[in-house]
């Protein structure tokens, strides 16, 4: 039997972990923390692990990559790749590490989800085996994949990120695509919940958004 078998993919959100990666230099935002800038009255990070609390994963379950919140979190666990800034693929590498084995399901998300109390519900409603699948990522507007807002079962998830870190010697510089771009994946709409903010056009995008000012509001 394997570690995933008979635990439950979509009830139950004991067994789902998080990895939430906050590591990024920030620099189209002039090397601000994305982790730290504040939507709708909280940090991205923390809006990000609300998100995940109201869904069902308490912070024992969760890994942050990179800069913690700025407020302790009981159980939260926080680390870093090694070194420091070596790329996405890296910093999933080291948040995997610290995922308990009797996680069946990970959700794999960046810092700077905005609207993530609408995409942890939307994740947490999808089954990462149907069809065979080894998990589930979201499709912005623009139909790019969005790989750092997706749920993926933890077992097929960890041995692609090992077979790179064998192939090349290192995760280091490696890119997400590498490793998650083999892998069977089922593919939702992100019904515009998936959107990030990577330059302060994204920033100031977000915050009319939230304050509802910005027309097509919950419509990238």
């Amino acid at each position: 039997m394997t570690d995933d078998a008979a635990v439950p993919c979509r009830g139950s959100a004991t067994a789902i972990a998080a990895v939430v990666l906050s590591g990024g230099r920030g620099s189209r935002l002039g090397g601000i923390s994305k982790a730290s800038l504040v939507v709708d009255g909280v940090t991205l990070l923390d809006g990000v692990l609300d998100a995940l609390e109201a869904g069902g994963i308490g912070a024992g379950r969760v890994t942050v990559v990179g800069e913690g919140p700025a407020a302790a979190r009981a159980g939260l666990q926080v680390t870093r790749e090694e070194p420091p800034f070596s790329g996405p693929l890296a910093a999933l590498g080291a948040g995997l590490e610290l995922v308990p084995r009797e996680a069946a399901d990970v959700l794999v998300l960046a810092c700077d989800l905005p609207r993530a109390r609408h995409l942890v519900p939307l994740l947490l409603a999808t089954d990462p085996r149907h069809g065979g699948a080894f998990g589930t990522v979201t499709i912005d507007a623009e139909g790019r994949t969005q790989w750092l807002a997706a749920r993926y079962r933890r077992a097929p998830l960890t041995a692609a990120v090992e077979r790179i870190r064998v192939s090349r010697g290192t995760l280091e510089g490696a890119p997400l695509r590498a490793a998650l771009g083999d892998l069977a994946l089922a593919s939702i709409d992100d019904a515009g919940t998936s959107v990030d903010i990577d330059t302060p056009e994204d920033l100031a995008r977000e915050r009319n958004w939230h304050s509802g000012r910005e027309p097509g509001r919950g419509q990238r």
